[in-house]
């Protein structure tokens, strides 16, 4: 009975975005606050380090996050912390990251892991909103974000809302006078269907359409699937600012049991020069780990 009561209420948990009307592009699309913190000056450098990473709101490995207290999902958390700073991130993509939350401990976990870590700036932004959790996407950056903006896809009842935040980063390169200004998106896409994914796809592409001033564009996170952002999005987006991922084919680099669904691209003025899947439990998924740079 237990059981049946957890799944009806995980069901109506996952309904929340039922019930938000469509509405346009334009009003979906919110300026973020940024936040930065005791600012430690960051060297100029030619690579930048990148992690992504689905938070899991918290949880590490376990099944959902109501069934952990808060000082262990602050346990978790710094777990967390610890990888990024081993890591030696710049910039780092969560998602499924949550601001204050009944169900995750009732604070800001990305707030949290910024001053755990030692990042400089971070954005949060909220795609769920209600009784039990506030959560969406996020940016922490050692460089400075110099604008942010958070996007709520259109509902896709039954599923909860999915969105994307995006923030402008400040990129000084060594011997170089002036900064690059890099357009950093994290996104969280559906999980249930491949028409719902294609159509948040779509936005995404037309509110970067939008953005002109930037010299790179990087997209990381949760797309949910083996072969949408190793196909579907380097086709859709080739018009205006085509992308490429690492080894497209790879078998190796599975981010959730078997299957690659946590991704990073790059736009092509942008190159790898190492990307790895990290082994850490650090939640139900795995961490992308990679170092790029602005191609010759």
């Amino acid at each position: 009975m237990k059981t049946i009561h957890l799944i009806v209420l995980l069901g109506l948990l996952a309904s929340c975005g039922i019930t938000q009307p469509r509405t346009p592009t334009a009003e979906r699309l919110q300026a973020l606050e940024i936040h930065s913190h005791n600012l430690i000056l960051t060297q100029p450098s030619n690579t930048l380090r990148l992690v992504s990473l689905n938070l899991a709101h918290g949880r590490l490995d376990r099944f959902h996050q109501l069934f952990v207290s808060s000082e262990q999902i602050k346990t978790n958390l710094k777990t967390v912390a610890n990888f990024l700073i081993d890591a030696d991130a710049d910039i780092v993509a969560l998602q499924e990251a949550d601001g204050p939350s009944r169900w995750s401990g009732n604070f800001d976990h990305v707030g949290y892991l910024a001053t755990q870590a030692g990042f400089n700036y971070h954005v949060r932004a909220e795609n769920v909103n209600n009784y039990f959790g506030d959560y969406g996407s996020g940016v922490l950056s050692q460089r400075p974000i110099t604008g942010a903006q958070g996007f709520v896809f259109q509902p896709s009842p039954p599923t909860s809302n999915k969105g994307f935040s995006v923030a402008q980063v400040q990129w000084q390169r060594s011997g170089h006078a002036q900064p690059l200004l890099i357009d950093v998106v994290s996104v969280h896409l559906d999980f249930s269907r491949d028409s719902v994914r294609q159509s948040q796809i779509e936005e995404i592409k037309q509110v970067l359409a939008l953005r002109t001033n930037n010299s790179g564009t990087i997209i990381m996170g949760d797309f949910n699937s083996e072969w949408l952002a190793r196909e579907y999005m380097l086709e859709h987006f080739a018009e205006n600012s085509p992308l490429h991922v690492f080894q497209p084919a790879s078998k190796t680099l599975n981010t959730y049991g078997t299957k690659r669904i946590d991704w990073i691209l790059l736009s092509n003025n942008l190159e790898f020069v190492s990307y790895t899947v990290s082994d850490a439990i650090l939640s139900d998924h795995r961490a992308l780990v990679a170092e790029i740079k602005l191609k010759d």
